[in-house]
């Protein structure tokens, strides 16, 4: 069902508005101001997927080290573009990413999508309704 469409890591292409929008109105409704989205943008590992007319699809951003640890945050697939599996391919892209593959442990937290994240490999932690890990963190 997934339409033509690319991903970038490439920050200039991102429409800051509308995911500010998004995020802030529509899904975690937690008021963040343009200027809170362009920081975190600023300070983290980020990704657009877009339609090969270049109209934003959707975003995500990981905060990393770059090393041992990435959180992701923010996975978002804007209304219109639900429900079609870009979602899954833009996991799928960012788990495939060399930085994010060499990461010991990736975290997130998710109130509504576990079944998406556990078919990436992702599992609960503990009895959290929202903590999800892949940990591939060898203990010797």
């Amino acid at each position: 069902m997934v339409q033509n469409y690319y991903i970038s890591k490439d920050n200039e292409l991102l429409d800051v508005g509308k995911i500010r929008d998004f995020i802030a109105k529509e899904y975690w409704g937690d008021g963040r101001t343009l200027k809170d989205v362009e920081k975190t943008i600023k300070n983290s590992y980020c990704f657009g997927i877009y339609t090969t007319d270049h109209e934003q699809i959707g975003f995500s951003r990981v905060v990393t080290d770059y090393i041992y640890f990435g959180y992701f945050m923010d996975v978002i697939i804007f209304t219109k573009f639900q429900g079609r599996g870009y979602g899954k391919k833009l996991i799928e892209h960012m788990l495939q990413d060399d930085v994010i593959k060499s990461l010991k442990t990736i975290a997130l937290k998710t109130k509504d999508a576990h079944s998406l994240y556990e078919q990436f490999g992702f599992k609960r932690i503990g009895d959290s309704p929202l903590w999800m890990s892949i940990d591939r963190q060898k203990l010797d």
